[in-house]
């Protein structure tokens, strides 16, 4: 999995959230080494793919990946 994109990670991201968050440690530490060798500070998501995408789904979402190094932002 080192070799993903930061797309492909996001993407599993999706997929993990989807599937009631199965594996979603081992997504998020994926997509925070494809941010680190991208060089990207932030991963966005698209409020539209997520499972929760109400302001309280976003928050848990925004706390929890703040807490393994992984900050997130929300496009609309």
């Amino acid at each position: 999995m080192s070799d993903l994109t930061l797309s492909q990670a996001i993407d599993n991201i999706y997929a993990s959230l989807n599937n009631n968050n199965e594996e979603i440690d081992l997504h998020i530490a994926a997509l925070k080494a494809a941010m680190a060798r991208e060089g990207v500070k932030e991963a966005v998501f698209e409020t539209a793919k997520l499972a929760q995408s109400n302001r309280q789904g976003r928050k848990i979402m925004q706390s929890y990946f703040k807490k393994r190094g992984v900050a997130v932002a929300f496009s609309a």
